[in-house]
């Protein structure tokens, strides 16, 4: 059981139990750490509170199958990506964007994320397609592999490999653009 809330366990005792105060004290406490999660996914800010909540509905629902030996809030991130894809799925926005052939590798750059705030940043991800973004998330912030990334979405290896190159390559070209449109 996580240190970081020593009431935790009594709380996930009462939402096992459907209680309301229970359930609504885990959702205030999970909230921003949920939001942070959610918000890379969605285009905006209600669509990231609306993965949240069905997010929390399936934990809620499915927390009898959470191991209590194990650290809560890794099994709360999995079960919010989860919810996230199922969203994006359910409202077909992820739709397949480049085919492998399409994809023309070009070097990282990580230092220039260090001149950009990170509210500037979320909102270059959230500006990148769906399908892009999602990858993306899914890739390089969730450390999901190629073949995981395939499976959760229906697509092939290739499909990911190169929306990740697209979604790479258009936040480089996105933040170079801010960073410019700063100095300017």
């Amino acid at each position: 059981m996580e240190q970081e809330n020593p009431k935790l366990k009594s709380i996930l005792e009462g939402c096992l139990r459907w209680d309301r105060r229970s359930q609504h004290q885990l959702y205030e406490y999970y909230y921003a750490y949920g939001m942070s999660i959610c918000i890379r996914y969605a285009d905006d800010q209600q669509e990231a509170k609306e993965m949240l909540n069905e997010g929390f509905f399936r934990i809620f629902k499915n927390l009898k199958k959470y191991d209590t030996q194990r650290p809560f809030k890794p099994w709360l991130r999995r079960v919010l990506v989860n919810a996230s894809l199922n969203y994006l799925r359910r409202r077909k926005k992820f739709k397949p964007e480049v085919l492998m052939e399409e994809v023309h590798a070009s070097p990282d750059k990580n230092s220039i994320l260090s001149k950009i705030a990170y509210k500037e940043l979320i909102a270059i991800v959230q500006s990148l397609s769906p399908a892009y973004r999602t990858v993306f998330n899914l890739h390089v912030i969730d450390g999901y592999t190629h073949e995981e990334i395939a499976t959760k979405l229906g697509i092939s290896i290739g499909t990911s490999k190169a929306n990740l190159s697209k979604a790479r390559a258009r936040l480089r070209e996105k933040i170079l653009k801010t960073i410019k449109n700063q100095n300017a």
